[in-house]
């Protein structure tokens, strides 16, 4: 990357800073009509935005596009829309006695906190960019955002269409590759969202820190299923399959691995297999069947799979109609479960992103959790059963950032949840209230009382009896 286009960055950066700055209070008016701008975005050019992903993954399902990043997105902004005007509001706070009873008082006053920077992924890559905005304009920022390079045709119309409806000096949008990408992030913002993969947020987390910008890192992991023997086998299988066939697998949500009894195995990849025969009776020219979105992606995929076999695991393609996928235009990979793998395979190291599902057996429900304890927080945890008690258990001996009980991902689409994740699956959340506070300052606010406190209190020299009994009033001395 140039030093001009660096220069450039740093540029906006101040300019959006000094823009912020001279506005003064974001009133609610300024921050509706953002975020209602952002929504004419998405209903005014739906079809070329979900062309373009198309485009970008090879193959992609405009219906699933339509849903996930179309919809899924203008759900969150109209969400934040209708409430902004209630998150403004000052929260009083009590204060302690006995100022309280001396007509102190306290505060809460939520103030954006500037130019918030926001880096996004290829995966979802409209929804994972308008989503986070439904917080960061609700909130009354500015914002600079910088989407993949792996999806350019999306990243270049998304930029489009932002200088279309909003002054760069609102929102802005960057382009271009890794070297790109690493500068943006050591850019001063005032708060930076990284959404991506665990090992590029360390380089991202080192760059912000060297101006101590406060992070919100969304990022994955091997989020488990852990199928009770209580649950209804060809129900849960049908909602595993969905979740892990969205997108080809490539969210960072989606079921990266199975926990199931070892009664119930057979029954499960029976269960699987028809799952994906009701979903997808074809593969390869289906619309709805999504394409592993590059060839670097699918080679890494099946190496997963040649691993595997070659170490023993049993690998199961589900190919309802026993297509050819040696000879295709995009890089579709039939479902494959893997069977008992180990943890010296790849396919268990790394989180998967496609769709490919190791299903492991377990012969108490403890196993499985000291499986999940064993190994990196994740992002997401499914318990399928109706056993409470086991339920509980799982609640309580394990650790995720979210939890779905009796399906999968559905946690993400409630906009009353925080979604973020906890330890290497990420920090910080948003969503609904909880990401508009992300993208705010809680500022303190304490009046004191008319009374002269300090003087009444002997809280100022020189200090005498008066202290004295104060402190005997507070700690007994």
């Amino acid at each position: 990357m140039s030093d001009t286009t660096k220069t450039s960055m740093q540029e906006l950066l101040v300019r959006q800073s000094q823009a912020y700055l001279n506005e003064g209070s974001v009133s609610a008016e300024t921050r509706i009509d953002r975020l209602d701008r952002a929504v004419q975005i998405l209903l005014e050019h739906k079809q070329p935005l979900c062309e373009a992903m198309r485009d970008d993954f090879g193959h992609r399902s405009i219906d699933q596009s339509m849903f996930t990043d179309i919809a899924g997105s203008v759900g969150s902004l109209n969400y934040a829309k209708k409430n902004t005007r209630r998150w403004m509001k000052r929260e009083k706070r009590s204060v302690q006695f006995p100022l309280n009873l001396l007509g102190a008082k306290a505060r809460i006053e939520y103030q954006p906190l500037g130019v918030v920077g926001m880096i996004s992924p290829w995966n979802f890559p409209v929804n994972l960019t308008f989503a986070p905005l439904a917080g960061i304009l609700s909130a009354g920022n500015r914002c600079m955002i910088k989407p993949s390079e792996f999806t350019p045709a999306t990243s270049e119309l998304m930029q489009s269409l932002f200088a279309q409806y909003f002054d760069e000096l609102e929102i802005a949008v960057v382009t271009g590759g890794s070297e790109v990408g690493s500068s943006f992030s050591s850019l001063p913002f005032d708060h930076l969202m990284f959404t991506g993969a665990t090992s590029v947020a360390k380089h991202v987390m080192r760059a912000a820190a060297e101006n101590l910008v406060p992070l919100t890192l969304e990022l994955g992991g091997k989020s488990p299923v852990i199928l009770g023997c209580s649950a209804d086998v060809q129900k849960s299988a049908d909602s595993i399959m969905a979740g892990k066939l969205l997108n080809a697998g490539q969210i960072c949500l989606a079921p990266d691995y199975a926990m199931v009894h070892e009664d119930l195995l057979d029954e499960f990849v029976a269960s699987s297999e028809r799952s994906v025969a009701k979903m997808f009776p074809t593969l390869l020219d289906n619309d709805d069947y999504t394409s592993v979105v590059n060839r670097r992606h699918y080679d890494r995929l099946m190496s997963y799979l040649e691993d595997a076999e070659a170490k023993g695991a049993t690998v199961h393609s589900v190919n309802p109609a026993n297509e050819d996928f040696t000879q295709q235009p995009a890089f579709k990979i039939a479902p494959t479960l893997i069977i008992n793998p180990d943890d010296n395979m790849q396919v268990m190291q790394d989180e998967i992103f496609g769709p490919i599902l190791p299903v492991k057996t377990y012969k108490n429900i403890r196993e499985s959790h000291d499986y999940v304890n064993a190994h990196a927080r994740p992002l997401g945890l499914y318990y399928f059963g109706d056993d409470k008690t086991e339920e509980r258990g799982v609640l309580e001996h394990t650790t995720s950032g979210g939890v779905t009980i009796n399906d999968v991902i559905m946690h993400v689409s409630q906009e009353e949840l925080p979604f973020g994740g906890v330890g290497p699956s990420g920090m910080g959340a948003y969503h609904g209230f909880d990401g508009f506070k992300t993208f705010s300052h809680a500022k303190s606010v304490y009046t004191q009382s008319k009374i002269n406190v300090a003087e009444l209190a002997g809280f100022r020299p020189p200090f005498g009896e008066k202290l004295k009994r104060s402190l005997k009033g507070q700690i007994g001395a």
